[in-house]
Parts: C-alpha cells; structure tokens; sequence
C-alpha cells in the first residue's frame, strides 16, 4: 500500500445517506479474484438500466465529475454487508477519498486497509463540500480546503498513521520481524529423537 499524504482534484457530490455495499458494487459483480476491474461496476445499478445500458443522470457519468479524486456523500456510507469489493471498486475508480458524516464500521476499516481515506465531517459540512467544485485534503492537518473554507475532519489515530506510512496488514507485522524471529528461535521444542 502506498503511504497516503493528501490529496486535490474535483469532488463529485453525492448526496444520499444510507448507501450499501451492494450499491456500490452489485453482487454479480463479485466473480474477480482480483482487487482491480471493479471501477466500471462502482454504483451499476444506479448508473445502468436492467438490460445494460447507461442510464443518464448519474453524478459520476457527467463529465464535470469523470475525474473526481474526492466523493462527497450522506451519512452511514458503506452500511450493509461487509465486501471490500466496494472499496476496491471506489479505489480502482480513482477515488483517493471519501467524505461522509460517518460510514458503517466494517466499510470503514476496509477503506483504511485500501489506502481510501474515509473523511469524517459534519452533515453541514458535508453538504457545504458537496457545492464546491474542488478540494484539497491534507491528511496531516486533518483538514480539507474548497474554495474559501477549511473544514476539520476526524480519524482515529491508529487509521491515520497506518494510511500515512503506508502500512497494510502484513507491513504492519513485518516491522516485528525481528522480535517474531527471535521468539521463534526462542521457542523452539527441542526434538525428542
């Protein structure tokens, strides 16, 4: 996982609360093995027909927002089940952040394993976010600059250092590399042969 600082581009509004996994990723769509090819299937049934093809309307297929870096939503994003397609979809997208009121637990924690920043802001705040065109998230600071505001965001400690040393899973555990070697030598049965 790369180490993640900040963030600037468009933001792409999408102001609906209550947004599931299976919205952002439909379960048809979970035949993959891969955590990339996801992106084309991010909000299918919102941005689609039931024979295929593109429904007009929807936020992310207006060209204003095809580049978006940033999605501004509701609360309680990412409710549902626990898939991490539905970050891998938002990731393999091209988003590097989402900013919400708050997002379900497990979504969360997923976003966090991804290198996908979950901002949490305001309802006020959020919706003021989701009229500006730009934004500039910075990680560090915890803050998020559009336009003439600075709006604070919240991050537990824990998730903020992992994103911004880059640390997944299993870099987190090879820093104890070391201390897990030597217990193993430490520890080892001697053989009863």
């Amino acid at each position: 996982m790369n180490p993640f600082s900040r963030a600037a581009g468009k933001i792409a509004p999408l102001d609906c609360s209550n947004v599931d996994t299976d919205q952002l990723v439909p379960k048809q769509f979970l035949k993959l093995v891969q955590r990339t090819g996801f992106g084309k299937f991010l909000f299918y049934g919102w941005r689609h027909n039931a024979d295929g093809s593109p429904r007009p309307g929807f936020v992310l297929d207006d060209p204003a927002y095809r580049d978006s870096k940033i999605l501004v939503t509701g609360r309680n994003f990412g409710c549902g089940s626990s898939r991490e397609h539905a970050v891998w979809a938002l990731c393999d997208y091209g988003f590097d952040v989402v900013i919400a009121p708050s997002f379900a637990d497990i979504f969360y924690s997923n976003c966090i394993k991804n290198g996908l920043l979950p901002a949490r802001v305001s309802e006020k705040d959020a919706h003021m976010l989701m009229q500006d065109a730009e934004a500039e998230v910075d990680l560090e600071s915890q803050t998020i600059t559009a336009g003439s505001h600075t709006v604070p965001f919240e991050i537990d400690p824990h998730s903020k250092k992992t994103l911004l040393e880059g640390l997944d899973d299993i870099s987190r555990t090879l820093k104890f590399e070391k201390e897990i070697s030597r217990f193993e030598k430490d520890s080892r049965i001697p053989s009863v042969l």
